[in-house]
């Protein structure tokens, strides 16, 4: 939906599966892990556009620029010894590899539309059903490492930018009534994290009894309301603090693109500033999607991955730079 493409950035679609007859990743031996990791890729083959990595051939801060990048989790670097993951080509189709379930599927697509990867996603996972005897009960549908994700043992999440909404001191209501209505409100890094820059991670928080459509209908109806919430208190701001604002997204602009040293939690912070103001209409972001990739670029691994560097303090200085480059190139004024 267009009007919460500034609210919205990203849907999509995880779907949990475990091959009938292994046990769960805390006691899945060598051989076992083997045989799944060969049997899903095999699989993926047919589909001719995945980019396959094996965890244990690089090395962590490979695997952490990927965390960063959110196309792996935490848990499948911390099953690194066994763990694998499938990449396709235009990165939004991602298969995880002996995680927490022996396959996690997940698409993302940008914005607020959890169809899309929906469709995507069943392409590949229909290939898998067909190819790998997957575990299933008739009254508890997939059979998953974790209860909460029994039944189609699919997640649908959106992730949010509530800038207004966490200024307005409103996020605690939020998570109150997403839990009481059978959702959960997670940080930038899915289960586990903390939020940071303003980015809210909504999905559902179980699957048992619903179909597919249902839970994507129920997230999305949520999602509906969510972010109305936040165009609300956007135009409230504008109304009543917009010279106070328009200060702060300045002032954030400024340290972006002239400060000597950026620690990531600062530039997480400026950066979600700067998005806020391109919002409300006080600068201009000439790519989203490019400046979208400035949150985990700047990241330690990620940098690490362009520049030899070791010192933290070389880190800041660093991550100023590349930063500020960008920043220029991607925002303009008002």
């Amino acid at each position: 939906m267009e009007v919460f493409d500034n609210i919205a950035i990203s849907s999509r679609i995880r779907l949990a599966r475990n091959v009938s007859g292994l046990k769960f990743f805390t006691k899945l031996d060598s051989e076992g892990a083997k045989y799944i990791t060969d049997s899903v890729k095999a699989v993926l083959e047919s589909f001719d556009l995945f980019n396959f990595l094996s965890l244990k051939n690089l090395s962590l801060n490979e695997c952490n620029a990927l965390f960063e990048q959110h196309l792996i989790s935490r848990e499948l670097i911390e099953n690194k010894d066994i763990s694998s993951v499938a990449i396709s080509e235009d990165e939004k189709v991602i298969v995880m590899i002996n995680e927490e379930d022996h396959i996690r599927e997940q698409c993302i697509e940008a914005g607020f539309n959890l169809l899309k990867p929906f469709r995507r996603l069943k392409k590949i996972d229909e290939a898998l059903l067909g190819s790998i005897d997957i575990a299933y009960d008739d009254n508890l549908g997939f059979i998953t490492a974790s209860p909460s994700n029994l039944g189609t043992g699919m997640r649908a999440s959106v992730m949010l930018f509530l800038p207004a909404l966490e200024r307005a001191g409103k996020i605690e209501d939020l998570i109150d009534k997403a839990g009481r209505n059978g959702f959960t409100v997670r940080g930038i890094y899915g289960e586990g994290s903390e939020a940071q820059a303003s980015f809210y991670q909504i999905s559902n928080q179980g699957s048992l009894g619903k179909s597919e459509e249902e839970i994507i209908d129920e997230v999305s109806e949520i999602i509906y309301e969510i972010c109305n919430e936040e165009k609300e208190m956007r135009d409230y701001y504008m109304l009543n603090e917009r010279s106070q604002i328009h200060d702060e997204v300045l002032r954030a602009y400024g340290v972006l693109t002239n400060c000597y040293t950026l620690e990531e939690r600062e530039m997480m912070k400026l950066l979600s500033l700067v998005k806020f103001g391109d919002s409300l209409g006080f600068l201009h972001i000439e790519d989203s999607d490019k400046f979208q990739k400035l949150y985990y670029e700047g990241g330690e691994a990620n940098l690490k991955e362009i520049f030899d560097f070791s010192d933290t303090k070389k880190e800041n200085i660093v991550r100023s730079e590349y930063i500020s480059k960008k920043i220029k190139s991607l925002v303009k004024r008002r």
